[in-house]
């Protein structure tokens, strides 16, 4: 039997990717740095062996998968290449691997790994479906039918799949050390579009997927009258949001999610739409959308004393401004402390004015240094020119976080996309020793 041998094992859409061969009866194995990622509990508990780094881990008759952060020098891929093996990049396996099945991509510049997770859960209470999240869950069910993915933009990689049906959340500037201008992002989405073959379904709302071209029926959803469907009366609760969908101004159900924000409102109706169009019974998608508990770090709480704690990977103005918004939707009463990473000089420089406005919206604002790639040229940029832009703001020192203790009865938000989750661990044991 073929030995699959993944090259960053621990990266989220790789870790998905093996967990899901592995439950299909494949052979797996891995490997990575030394460091420990939130991704390799899942490999540890399906007992997928990881080791580090070294050329003598590849052996003869494996297929080796790379992740697409390692370049052709990696000393694996070399060691691959020199015994003649079979070399095949993460999007490009995942793109001949979902032709097996009714394949449904989820894509855009915000909401994909929290849509693909929802989407999931939907579907398999309905259907056997497969699915791979960009958290790093992963899923292979042998009978599957479905095939349900997260379908990243960056550096186009989605142009590596040719879905059945994909999912377009929205389009926005993001990825500023790969893509030009907001256009050159929505050529990229315009391209996938072309290589769907059976329908999009996209949020209509927006001004770019308004424009889309395809060769397939392009469903629209949103809150605007003139969406195939529409949300609409909704109603936020103590335990989540309430909504109604209409289907081309006729009334089709009502559904629930014990989430709060517009943002997770319009994930839930992107959905509903393509389990509608698969002729999915209103009751199972109810079903399915009562009793999503969420993906990894999108909104993930703990109480502590009178604090909430949230992790929230937000890393762009548009996300920590939904992320807020959520927050102050389901603790109405509390004080929302926002601690926030920047994740990438070049999106920080890019974004520092975005990022002050979005971030203004939180009662308290505290920054950590921001989470650069040493290939990046940063210049003379720093954590201060942001911290200059928000009055009030202050900086967090991970060896000090004891300024957060003075915050009651508040909710703290720990958003980013690099290693926010040390400052929210050295808080939590800040709380254990000086309670």
């Amino acid at each position: 039997m073929t030995i699959y041998h993944f090259v960053g094992i621990k990266g989220s859409g790789m870790s998905a990717l093996a967990q899901i061969l592995h439950d299909m009866g494949y052979s797996v194995q891995g490997s990575d740095v030394e460091k420990r990622y939130f991704t390799q509990s899942a490999l540890e508990a399906a007992g997928i062996s990881i080791y580090p780094f070294q050329k003598e881990n590849i052996k003869p008759g494996m297929t080796v998968i790379a992740g697409n952060a390692f370049s052709d020098d990696h000393e694996e891929i070399q060691m691959a290449k020199e015994l003649g093996l079979t070399v095949i990049r993460y999007h490009r396996f995942l793109g001949d691997f979902l032709q097996k099945f009714t394949s449904i991509a989820v894509t855009g510049s915000h909401g994909k790994t929290s849509t693909t997770g929802l989407l999931a859960h939907a579907m398999e209470i309905a259907k056997p479906t497969s699915y791979l999240i960009g958290d790093g869950t992963g899923k292979g069910d042998r009978n599957a039918q479905y095939f349900v993915f997260e379908a990243c933009e960056y550096r186009r990689h989605f142009l590596s799949y040719f879905p059945d049906y994909c999912i377009m959340t929205n389009v926005d500037f993001d990825h500023p050390d790969y893509y030009a201008n907001i256009e050159d992002v929505f050529s990229a989405f315009q391209e996938v579009a072309l290589q769907v073959k059976k329908g999009i379904i996209a949020y209509g709302d927006d001004e770019y997927l308004q424009k889309i071209q395809a060769k397939v029926p392009v469903l629209f959803y949103g809150f605007g009258e003139e969406n195939d469907f529409q949300a609409r009366n909704i109603e936020v609760t103590s335990e989540g949001t309430k909504f109604d969908v209409f289907v081309r101004n006729t009334f089709y159900s009502s559904f629930f999610i014990p989430m709060f924000g517009k943002h997770n409102v319009l994930n839930a109706l992107a959905v509903i739409t393509i389990c509608h169009y698969e002729n999915i019974d209103a009751a199972k998608i109810a079903e399915g959308l009562h009793s999503f508990h969420g993906v990894k770090r999108r909104f993930t709480e703990k109480v502590i004393g009178s604090q909430i704690i949230i992790d929230d990977y937000a890393h762009h103005p548009t996300e920590i401004k939904a992320t807020i918004d959520a927050a102050k939707q389901k603790y109405p009463d509390k004080k929302v402390v926002a601690v926030f990473q920047p994740h990438t000089f070049t999106r920080t420089q890019t974004f520092l004015q975005e990022f002050a406005d979005s971030l203004k919206l939180a009662d308290e604002v505290f920054l950590c240094e921001i989470f650069g790639s040493a290939r990046e040229n940063h210049g003379k940029l720093s954590i201060d020119d942001l911290r200059e832009k928000i009055e009030g703001a202050k900086i967090l020192d991970e060896k000090d976080p004891s300024p957060l203790i003075h915050f009651d009865n508040s909710v703290i938000l720990f958003m980013g996309a690099g290693d926010i989750q040390k400052f929210q661990s050295a808080y939590e044991l800040y709380l254990q020793t000086n309670q």
